[in-house]
């Protein structure tokens, strides 16, 4: 089945039926989640497949198809993917369920004085035209339909936000789609410039990724080009100082919408670094490496200062993905094969748990009105379903040993060890951080005196219970056997780290720390 247009369905499934829904009357709620949830499960289903159809062993690029797109200027529509890409997929298609599952009855109070423009139906397309939007990002192997998918799934995102999101969205969707369209247009500035190298040193301009790896760039240049990428990546990842549209954008989203935004369209940042930086600038990666570690490094200790010292759940859970976000970072540019490959299962847990602590947040506030941590108290006494997935999750968030995210934690933490030492001890205060805001904040909500406004609560429902069991499954079974992601992400970092010349620039780095 391995010539089996996987790519191309697991684009086009999610994007005409969110165009077909925009056809469904608007009354009718049950055909258009329906219709939402059955084409996500499929999806889901199909990437399932292909990741059981993908060989680790094999090609670099598998499920590779490329079809003439703007011949004159050399770009394709060509589709393919490596270890790294497909895990990125595959957490796609495991989450887009859960948000519809989450979003059930998104959009159907709409002019009913919630002051909120988007119905039902906008809600599901949208949503679905992200799906598409995000696969295509990863899944594209030339870098002008990068671009094209980098600047498109701010669309679906910016409407979901504005007219779904809470009593700021405007301006947190504003706030969110011009930060990333100036990094955007940033990045088109160097991905021009490498067509334009490439045109001169092979005669002919290009956009494909694996000819444009190949070509020997002048350091001075590449320092100039890899700046215009960094910085694209650096906003959507984000990396301190880049941060600050990311709380609001968190906070404002609609639940369903903030499990997407900071579960996976941020990580096309750090997978940006990845697939983009290293391999093709890999000289001004290492003379980079530093400044950017220090970065990485602030965004850890920072983000958690941060976050413990919100009121808001939202805001609180969004500044500990930028927390996060410094931890991949740091796994990216240590160069290091075990770093690597901790960065990209980190990118998958991440998701995983953050995106688990906000559906849980998203039940809370569905309940008490109020995303103000002092307004809950004593929740563990009459709700314990959901205090007791709430823990698993903040446990995932902080990465308890049994875990999935304790795994990739201690895989950064040891590859980047040998190369920068310092960089990994004062990365590590920041998990003793990240276990008091994440404890905190549980203490706050679920034990103490019952307040009144919780006494009337509900444990979880059925439907929450079905949208939650899979992440908190997941959060458990990659604790105890991460395996299977590591053998199909490995390889590809492996490659990665071998475009970059990692062996050279670790030894080095090894050396300058000794002395």
């Amino acid at each position: 089945m391995s010539d089996f247009p996987y790519l191309l369905v697991l684009m086009l499934l999610p994007l005409v039926t969110g165009l077909g829904l925009l056809a469904v009357p608007e009354h009718r709620h049950d055909v258009i989640r329906r219709a939402a949830l059955v084409v996500s499960l499929v999806v889901l289903v199909l990437t399932v497949l292909m990741t059981v159809a993908f060989e680790p062993s094999g090609p670099r690029f598998q499920f590779v198809q490329s079809y003439p797109w703007i011949p004159d200027f050399g770009v394709r529509f060509s589709l393919g993917v490596d270890g790294i890409a497909l895990v990125m997929i595959l957490l796609i298609g495991v989450l887009v369920p859960v948000v519809v599952g989450a979003s059930w009855n998104e959009g159907a109070d709409a002019g009913r004085g919630t002051g909120k423009s988007g119905s039902m139906r906008t809600f599901f397309s949208w949503l679905l035209v992200l799906e598409a939007l995000l696969i295509g990002v990863f899944a594209a192997t030339d870098i002008f339909l990068f671009y094209v998918f980098f600047e498109a799934m701010l669309v679906p995102m910016y409407f979901l936000i504005g007219s779904f999101g809470g009593p700021r969205r405007q301006y947190a969707a504003v706030k969110f789609f011009l930060y990333s369209l100036v990094g955007g247009l940033i990045m088109l500035a160097s991905v021009i410039g490498l067509y334009v190298v490439s045109a001169n040193e092979i005669g002919q301009g290009t956009f494909a990724f694996d000819a444009l790896r190949q070509i020997s760039i002048d350091p001075d240049l590449q320092k100039l080009l890899f700046l215009g990428f960094f910085i694209a990546f650096a906003i959507k990842a984000p990396l301190v100082p880049f941060h600050t549209w990311l709380p609001d954008a968190g906070a404002e989203a609609p639940i369903g919408g903030a499990v997407l935004l900071v579960g996976v369209l941020d990580k096309v940042g750090t997978f940006g670094f990845l697939r983009y930086c290293l391999p093709l600038f890999p000289d001004a990666s290492r003379a980079f490496a530093p400044a950017i570690l220090v970065l990485a490094v602030l965004g850890i200790l920072y983000g958690a200062l941060l976050a413990m010292g919100q009121t808001d759940m939202k805001r609180l859970v969004a500044y500990t993905s930028i927390a996060h976000f410094g931890f991949i970072a740091l796994g990216v540019f240590a160069f290091t094969t075990q770093a690597g490959t901790g960065a990209v299962l980190y990118m998958v847990n991440h998701g995983i748990s953050t995106g688990a602590l906000f559906l849980i947040v998203g039940v809370l506030i569905s309940r008490g009105k109020s995303r103000t941590i002092g307004d809950y108290g004593g929740v563990g006494s009459v709700a314990p379903l959901l205090a007791g997935a709430f823990l698993l999750a903040g446990l995932s968030s902080l990465a308890l040993p049994g875990t999935n995210s304790f795994v990739s934690e201690f895989l950064v933490l040891l590859g980047s060890f040998g190369p920068y030492p310092v960089f990994s001890i004062l990365a590590t205060v920041g998990i003793i951080l990240a276990a008091l805001y994440i404890l905190l904040m549980y203490q706050r909500t679920m034990h103490g005196p019952i307040k009144p406004a919780v006494r009337g609560f509900k444990d979880l429902s059925k439907r929450e219970m079905a949208y939650l069991s899979p992440l908190l499954a997941v959060i458990i079974v990659l604790g105890v056997y991460p395996k299977p992601l590591l053998d199909i992400i490995t390889p590809a970092v492996n490659a990665t780290m071998s475009d970059v010349g990692a062996d050279q620039s670790s030894a080095q780095a090894g050396n300058e720390g000794g002395d």
